[in-house]
This record gives C-alpha cells, structure tokens and sequence, in this order.
C-alpha cells in the first residue's frame, strides 16, 4: 500500500495545512514562506491556501474589519500573465476591494476596483496584467463585518503555473509528514474509527451529558450522531451506526481489532449507555443500562472496563451539571462498582503499558475551583490513587491522556485555563521521568488550542480531531487533513471526535486487585507527619493528632460560585469524622471508611491546626496506602532510622468527638456563642455592655439579602482564616484554620476581658476547621435569597420593585454626593456594586457597604442604611457626618418621609423573604430540584410530592450514607 496515496486526498491541498495549524492568534498573518498568505485568519479552520485549493468547500475567513483592510494573496514564484479570475465569495464578501499585482510583494499597482461588490461568484477580466504577486485588497465588507472566500479561480498562464505550485508543496509535504507516514506503516495502520456528534451545548469540558439543574428538560447535549469507520487509502467512509436523534461518543478499539466498545444514548433515550459493535459494523450489543449516564470506556488487559459514570449521584459543586467519576465492570456491564469517590469529575481513563489507569482528576479541597484538574493514576480497583502530573501547579485541564508506544511519555490535551468545551486544547506531550511537580516536562506539539481527543504512533507522530476534521500531526506541529465533514453534516453542527486507529494493539500489564469488598474500611500509614514540603517551624512533638474530615458530595448544584454556603469560601459541606493519634516519632497508622473523600488537618496539644491538607484521599475497601509525610517530595524518599512506632500496633480507630456535630451550621451551631459573647456590642443598638455597632462590626444573626449579618461581617472582616477560593495549596504551618483566626485569640479574655468557655471555643475551632460554611445543608442552595444566582445570573431581584425604586432615587438624591469611590450605597437589596459574587478582594473596602450588611430583613428599621444617616437624638447612629465633629443628621428623625421611602423599601425585603423562606426560617422547604433528585437518587419515595415537609439536615445525611460503600462479596 502506497502511504503517499492513503492520503491522496489530503495532499490535494495539503500545502494550506502549515500555516492553518501555526498560527497562534486569529489575527496572525500565514508563515512567510508560504505561497499563500493573508493579513488576519478568523480560525484555524479557515486558512488562506483554502481560497486557492480547488475545493469549494473550505474557505479564507479574516477577523473583523475595523481600522484597516484585509488581504489575502498568492505568490506564484515568478511573473505571470493575469488575463482573468472570479471570486467566490461566502457571505461575508467585501463591499470594496481591489484587485492588486506585484513584483516584489511591497509595491502594489491596482488592475481591477469593485466599489459595489454584492458578493456571490464575481467575474473580473479581461484584466491586462502581469506580476509575480497577486492580491485581492479589502477595503469595505459587506454585512458581517469581516471578509471570506470559498475560492479564487484563474486561467490561462495563471491557472497553470498555480497548478505547478500547488504539485511541488504536494510533494513538500508528502516529504515533511514522511515520519508520520513511517509511523502508520511501521503499526500497519489502513484504517480508521471516529465519532460524530454535536458540540455539548454547554462552555465546559465536562457538560455533555444529562441536564441542567434548573429543568430537567434543558439538555446538555443536542441530537445527531454516527460511529464511523474510514479506510485511508480511498477516504472511504462506512457509517457503522448511525441515530439522527441519538448521540455517539468515545469509541475504543478492542485490543484483537475485531470490535469497539462506545457510548451511546439511543435518540428515544436521555442516557448514554454502553455498548459494543463488531467492526463490520454488525452485532450492536448493549453493556449497561439504567436512569445513568455512562461513559468514556476503555478496555482493560484483564477483560473488564473502566468507565466514567454518573451513578455517583452527585452534581458539579460550582456548575449546574452532573459529575462522573470512574466506575469498573465486567466484559458484559455486569458488577458495576465505583473505584474514585471524588466529589467532583474524574475523566478520559486510560491503561498505561504497566497496568495503572491514567486520568484527570479535579478537585478543590479548600482551595480555587477552577485550577486543579491534572492527571492522577490508580490500579484498576482504584487502589494506589496518585498524582501523575501537575497538582502542584495551577491552571491547565489535562484530558485525553494516553501513552506514547515505546516510550514512557504520554500524549493529552492541555485546555487551557479551567478548560474549553469538548476537551478542546493543546496537544502536548508529558515526560513524567522528573516527577509531577517539574513544569519543564511537558512540551506542547500545536499551538493552537483547538485540538482534542489525540493518539500517539510514536513522539513524532499523532492523530487528533479538530473541529469538523481529523488530522495527522508531526513532532513539530505539522498537520495534514485526512478527514472532513460534509458540509451537510456541518451545518447540522457535526463534529469530529475521538478518532483511533482500526488495529490490534498488545495488552498492557494485569495488575490483580488488591481491594476487598467484604471489607468495610481500609487503612493508612503515615511514615513522618513532620517529613515534607513547608514544614519549617515545626518542632517534633508538636503534632499529636489528626483530624480526619471528609469532603461531602452535593445533590443538586445552582451556580458557579460558592453562595450561599460559604461567601467567597468553600463550595462543599465538610464532615469531622474525628480524631487519630499521632506517635511521638510523627508516625500514625489509622484505619478510615472505605471509598470516601477524606482528608486531613494535623493538630497540635490545644487541638489547633498546625498543618492542613489541600487534596483528598482514597482508600479502597481492605487496601492499605501509606505516605511518607505531609506534601512531601514525589522524586524523594526517606530511609526511617527505625520501624514507625504506629506500625506495632493495629490500625487506630478514628475517635469521634463527642458533643459536637459533625456537619456544622452557622445559624445553629456558631450564633448562639455570638449571641452570648459579642452581639451585645456588635449589634445595631446600644446595651448595658456597650455598642452600638462597635468597631463598625455587626455579630447579631439578623439576616441580609443572602447571609446573616453576623456570617457576613466575620467573613469580610476576615475572623476566620479558611484559605478561600485561591490558587494555591501547601500553605505554610498555621497560616490557615484554627491557628490563624482571630476569632479564637479574641475570645481568650484579651478582647474587652470576653472569654469563651472552652465548648464554645471547641464549637467555632471545628467550624472553622470544615471551611466556615453559612448553612449546614444542602437544601439551602438555590432558595431564600434576594439577588441569588442562577447559572451566574441573578435572580429574585429587586430592581423593578416599587419599593426599590423608590429607595433609590433617595438614596441618590440624599446620599450619592458623600457617597462615592468605595462608599457608593447599593441602590438595590440585589445591588452588588460590580462586586464578583465568587471571586473577590477580600480586602476590597466596598464590602464596609455591601448589600450583605446594610440591608436588615429580620428588624428593617435597624438596617445600617437607616441608621447611620439617622440623627443619634432620634436612635440613629449619627455616622453620617459633614465633617469630623459635626454629624450630618441626612434624617433629623424617622417621620422623614425620605427615611420612611427607605424604611419601606427595606421592609418589602423582609416580606418577601419570609415568603421565599431562608433554610433557618420556620416552614423552610428545600427548592423542588433538590427534592427531584432526592427522589431520583431513591433517598426518597418516588411519589414524595414537593410540599410535603422535610428536614434537610436529615435528608443530607440519609442520602451520604446511600453513597457509602456497603460491603459485599464480590464485585
């Protein structure tokens, strides 16, 4: 077989490709030395040389026309005679545009102007022209703001010496892909398999099954797919299945070549299954079953599968879509258990030539949401769960990763930032041999990150899909098309996905399992608590236990910020399961509850944080794991000058602590001690202790548009140190959780002589500890906010209520003069002032006047917004002021009809809050989507209907139990 003319098809106008895939920015022009180059491209996908291909189905675009004009032009390697072209414009044509030759390709002279181009197929000539250069100048578009064109056609002298450029960069390229070439021969590749299907409807890289949390109706994924199957030779293409309703994803070729396994949702069906199909494209067979969408498969060298599923019954903490994690099976989709029991995605698993799945895992324990998803291994039963590549380092999705033959480097998508839709990003290769911390051990091969789903033949050569098409790619980047939609399929929205080569390929290494499903918990050995990365400070001795928390999955999710758990903090709930001890030697060896998302926060004598985990940890049900020390080396090791004493002893209970919940909330767990200790002072009014408003601190539990005044006032005043939602992780010892909130140093006696007894002390210590949340439940996300968030929207607003309006125009004609710069007032209860709801300065001093704070809807007439304009004569709080001795008493006393607007405005807050109910009100009833998931999950009856009363804090904990591993005898 002639691999030159395997892509016959390809080489036709394969000379385009180079400067399609190089370009780093829409808006660079193509490589210099190309024949073909233009001023901008508006994508990869639309590159010069296709305005020149002889294909009418590829076309230019440019970026936009803004303040100068676009170009595209032909260099045809000598002076040629013109006599004739015609432009096939797309719709974007140009209104205005010159025709243009050169003989240097600086000095321009016009042959032909068009000041009423109508786009469509336009004819020009005769033209008496002569050059070596050819240009079409841009001047004007027409209505869409840039220019495109599907192609340029010229004849006599022209058409032939285009035609003589057009073979000798076929023969270029040809040459310059030989070592990809190579590498298909060498692996005796002729075919290929893909899938075709729509774009997930959603922005992320992960939401592209099921549906979105608000209504089970909208769907992350539209209708159309195709498994296919081409051979490389002729382009032929056999359509294997094909559902104009359903959807086809993530085929894999059977290690004999004789089937492939895939997932797809039956057009009737809202779920993706799996499922297997010989390669002729006979015995269709279904795997799994069931109301769950399982996905992304692969073979595994024992027999069974390993696949991502949503069987875990859990949603995105910052999005509004499920999660999958890893899930095993057996050839026929029989015993399917779960091996991850990460609260957030696990995606793309592969089998590494020893046997260790690779995959992505995300993750963000206690710290940023959208900077922690890289690539972890695990044995096939889940135990040996490690970090491959990049946990230490912020930023980038790794998706797709497999290895690279021969080699011990792997091949994967890198997406950038918190990643782009279908996995879209830079191929890039991953040298693990200096550890996964080492930035320097990844290379990317492309420069644009368009690219998805590739495969390695060697370290030179690959396959990927791109948008509408399949390509080969060189170690440099190269790429060669060798597979394009039709453009029937494109404007249905088809895309390439997945594609693989049709052979046979060696079993990797069987690792046996070393889990046990009889058991219900499995073990951990810690070597040194005081081995590791950024321990300096910490004297041996100094730990002496530590607290085991486990982070909690969600059932329903709204947003993609943390409200109205935490502000600005954490997006999940956090269970203390207790405490183990830690050995004088710093060893410790415990036994932990089998597939649960644990981790842990080391202790010193008084039970304060010395040193806190930022990732979790697995174990399998009988496996045990061990560690050296915290965060330590990956690329060290340690000689222990002695057996750890832990290990002489059985694995250690975990100790629960007794008299304190294990999932705390604010309103009932942390304002009661406040109540007692501080709202005296801090609170709205004066009392026999002190206040009014001291320190311009308000602790009472009277509650604002979203959180209580109290929650909000320690979170931006920054009481509690709970790492927010920063990009960052192995913080130094104290410097988050207990050791560092001044909460705790405040209330020793030293702080107007208030000294918390040492329950109370325990109580806000743990709080503190499980990341500070607001509610203690999930049933409150989603309800009882004035200005809440929906898909990053608000919702439940104020803005167009009388009241408001009313208010604002008040407050714009009382307060703006003083009120400006840092001090603007909201105008609105759901004003946020262009505060981020979820990613914020801390320190930003707009927060003094947060919409959080100065609205009052338990005792409105209390509200800061009333009471410090309020003249102290009447019971205000005189800070208004016109000058530093003088009050400026904006309202002598509250018959002010402007105070009484105010009043009122405030007061309809209160009203509807008491209608929509917050989770710490009397009659609060959780949002019936969190109910509609409890009901799918079986937590409760299926005919539960949605006003029937319920107590959330008992329906979280029923349902995480209903996730607990149940012991059993096998799998």
């Amino acid at each position: 077989m002639s691999y030159q003319n395997a892509l016959k098809t390809v080489f036709f106008s394969a000379w385009l490709v180079t400067t399609a895939v190089r370009t780093a920015t829409p808006c660079a022009a193509a490589a210099e030395n190309s024949p073909i180059r233009a001023s901008s491209i508006h994508s990869g996908n639309y590159a010069p040389e296709h305005a020149f291909d002889g294909n009418m189905r590829s076309r230019w675009a440019s970026t936009r026309l803004e303040d100068r004009p676009e170009w595209i032009q032909v260099d045809f390697g000598r002076p040629v005679s013109v006599e004739r072209l015609v432009i096939h414009w797309e719709r974007a044509y140009a209104a205005e545009y010159d025709i243009e030759v050169s003989d240097d390709g600086r000095q321009w002279q016009p042959v032909y102007r068009q000041r009423e181009g109508k786009g469509g197929r336009e004819a020009t000539g005769p033209l008496d022209a002569r050059g070596r250069y050819l240009r079409v100048h841009c001047l004007k578009p027409g209505p869409f703001g840039l220019v495109s064109i599907w192609e340029i056609e010229f004849q006599g002298e022209a058409a032939q010496v285009l035609a003589e450029v057009r073979r000798r960069a076929r023969e270029a390229e040809a040459e310059a892909v030989r070592p990809v070439l190579d590498a298909l021969r060498n692996q005796d590749v002729e075919e290929i398999i893909f899938a075709l299907r729509q774009s997930g409807k959603d922005s992320h890289w992960y939401a592209n099954f099921g549906y979105f949390a608000d209504d089970e109706n909208r769907l992350t994924y539209g209708p159309g797919g195709k498994l296919c199957r081409m051979r490389l030779d002729t382009g032929e293409v056999t359509v294997l299945l094909d559902d104009p309703q359903g959807a086809v994803r993530d085929p894999v070729v059977h290690y004999d070549a004789a089937k492939i396994l895939f997932s797809y949702r039956k057009g009737d069906s809202p779920y993706f299954h799996l499922y297997e199909i010989d390669v002729d494209g006979t015995n269709l067979r279904q795997l799994t079953d069931g109301p769950y969408d399982d996905i992304e498969p692969c073979y595994l060298p024992d027999g069974r599968i390993v696949f991502v599923s949503s069987r875990c019954h859990r949603w995105v903490q910052c999005w509004l879509t499920q999660v999958g994690v890893l899930y095993r099976c057996e050839a026929d989709g029989s015993g399917i258990h779960p091996i991850s029991a990460n609260v957030e995605h696990d995606n793309t698993p592969w089998t590494l030539p020893d046997g260790r799945i690779l995959y992505q895992r995300w993750e963000y324990i206690d710290r940023s949401q959208v900077d922690y998803h890289h690539l972890w291994t695990a044995n096939p039963d889940g135990t040996g769960q490690m970090v491959f590549y990049g946990n230490m380092h912020p930023g980038i999705v790794m998706l797709g990763a497999k290895p690279i033959p021969n080699s011990r480097k792997i091949v994967a998508t890198f997406s950038p930032g918190h990643g782009r839709r279908d996995h879209d990003g830079v191929v890039t290769v991953v040298d693990p041999r200096r550890g996964p911390d080492y930035r320097g051990s990844a290379r990317a091969i492309t420069r644009e990150g368009n690219y998805r789903d590739p495969w390695a033949f060697s370290e030179e050569a690959f396959m990927a899909a791109q948008g509408p098409r399949i390509v080969l790619l060189d170690g440099e980047g190269q790429a060669t098309e060798i597979f394009r939609v039709r453009p029937e399929e494109a404007a249905a929205g088809m895309q390439c996905f997945e594609p693989r080569p049709l052979i046979a390929r060696p079993r990797e290494a069987v690792i046996p399992d070393r889990s046990n499903p009889r058991l219900e918990t499995g073990a951990a050995l810690l070597m040194d608590v005081y081995e590791g990365r950024n321990m300096e400070g910490v004297e041996r001795g100094e730990i002496k236990s530590l607290m085991v928390v486990e982070s909690l999955p969600k059932p329903i999710n709204f947003t993609g910020g943390m409200d109205p758990l935490t502000y600005g903090g954490s997006f999940t709930l956090e269970r203390v399961l207790g405490t183990v001890p830690v050995e004088p030697d710093g060893s410790a060896y415990m036994e932990l509850p089998a597939l649960r998302s644990l981790f842990f926060v080391a202790l010193d004598e008084n039970d304060m944080a010395v040193k806190r985990m930022h990732s979790f940890m697995t174990v399998q049900p009988g496996e045990t794991i061990g560690c050296v020390g915290c965060h330590e080396h990956r690329t060290q090791t340690i000689l222990p000058a002695d057996l750890a004493s832990a290990m002489t002893r059985p694995p250690s209970r975990i100790e629960p602590i007794a008299g304190y919940p294990d999932v705390f909330d604010f309103p009932r767990d942390v304002q009661p001690i406040l109540d007692r200790l501080c709202a005296d002072c801090h609170g709205p009014e004066p009392t026999d202790r002190g206040g009014p408003y001291e320190g311009g601190i308000l602790l009472t539990g009277d509650r604002g548009p979203m959180f209580s005044h109290a929650y909000f006032s320690m979170t931006v005043h920054q009481l509690f140190s709970d790492n927010r939602n920063r990009a960052v992780g192995n913080l130094p010892p104290r410097s988050v959780g207990s050791s560092a909130s001044r909460i705790l140093q405040m209330l020793d006696g030293s702080h107007h002589d208030v000294k918390a007894t040492e329950e109370e002390k325990t109580m806000l210590r743990l709080w503190i500890e499980v990341g500070a949340p607001y509610p203690g439940t999930y049933g409150a996300l989603g309800s009882g906010s004035i200005g809440g968030y929906l898909e990053n929207r608000k919702v439940n607003t104020d803005y167009n209520w009388p009241t408001t309006q009313a208010g604002a125009e008040v407050i714009d004609r009382r307060c703006a003069s003083c009120h400006q710069g840092s001090m603007v007032l909201p105008k609105a209860l759901s004003d946020e002032r262009g505060i981020s709801f979820w990613r914020f300065d801390i320190n930003d001093p707009r927060l003094r006047l947060s919409r959080h704070i100065v609205f009052n809807l338990s005792r409105p007439e209390q509200s800061l917004l009333l009471l410090a304009p309020l003249a102290e004569e009447a019971g205000g709080l005189g800070i208004c002021r016109k000058d530093e001795d003088r009050p400026a008493n904006v309202f002598a006393d509250t018959g002010d009809a402007d105070y009484q607007t105010l009043l009122r405005m405030v007061a309809a807050g209160k009203e509807n809050l008491e209608t929509i109910k917050r989770f710490d009100m009397p009659g609060f009833q959780p949002p019936p989507q969190y109910l509609r998931e409890m009901r799918r999950y079986g937590v409760l009856p299926a005919d539960h209907p949605d006003d029937a009363p319920v107590d959330p804090y008992e329906l979280d904990q029923r349902y995480w139990r209903s996730l607990w591993h149940q012991p059993r005898s096998a799998w």
